[in-house]
């Protein structure tokens, strides 16, 4: 279910993974999932990055947002403008690659009656303010985001390029840094708390 809100729109979702086979005559459903990059992408921004897709759908393809890229800036250090002093303290994150150019703000929060996680994404500087007056609710700036054309996303998971999982309350209250990234791996699996503390090369060792 979607409504717009302001110049974004508000997602709401409990989309379980309806498949992970390799066969293209299953579709892979990931709306609402959390997106763990495999440590063998080790280049660009998505390096340990932890994606949050917001859409996902065979015809439109995937986006989302790299919770755990923040650029050491807050909004008061890029945005001067008494309208945005309310929102001058909130951490400015690398999105993604694509639309670097504009910086945009989501609000994230969870629904303790849907038990899911819930956010709103693209809104205006308004509506970032209003929701950062609600108890529990992370406002966060976003420079770009992460983008994928149709059938694009897919063939990443089937290359084990991407490792997924739900988000669970505990997530927006950790630290939205590269630890996020090992941090939710570590508690997966046996063999994936094993990658989580895996040395960046292990060959070095």
């Amino acid at each position: 279910m979607e409504s717009v809100i302001g110049e974004g729109w508000l997602m709401d979702y409990h989309v379980p993974v309806e498949s992970k086979s390799s066969s293209s005559d299953h579709p892979i459903a990931l709306q609402g999932q959390l997106l763990l990059a495999d440590p063998s992408l080790r280049d660009g921004i998505f390096d340990h990055s932890v994606v949050l897709l917001a859409e996902h759908s065979a015809k439109e393809g995937a986006f989302g947002l790299v919770l755990n890229h923040p650029t050491g800036h807050v909004v008061g250090d890029l945005l001067k403008d008494e309208a945005f002093a309310p929102l001058k303290k909130v951490a400015v994150h690398q999105g993604g690659p694509v639309s670097c150019e504009h910086l945009t703000f989501s609000a994230f929060w969870w629904s303790q009656e849907k038990k899911q996680l819930r956010w709103a994404i693209r809104i205006s500087a308004e509506d970032a303010i209003a929701h950062s007056h609600r108890p529990g609710t992370l406002v966060r700036a976003f420079i770009g985001y992460s983008g994928w054309n149709p059938g694009q996303l897919e063939n990443e998971l089937r290359r084990n390029s991407w490792i997924t999982t739900k988000p669970d309350n505990a997530l927006l209250g950790q630290s939205h840094d590269r630890e996020l990234w090992s941090e939710i791996l570590r508690h997966l699996s046996p063999y994936h708390r094993i990658l989580a503390e895996a040395p960046p090369d292990p060959f070095l060792n």
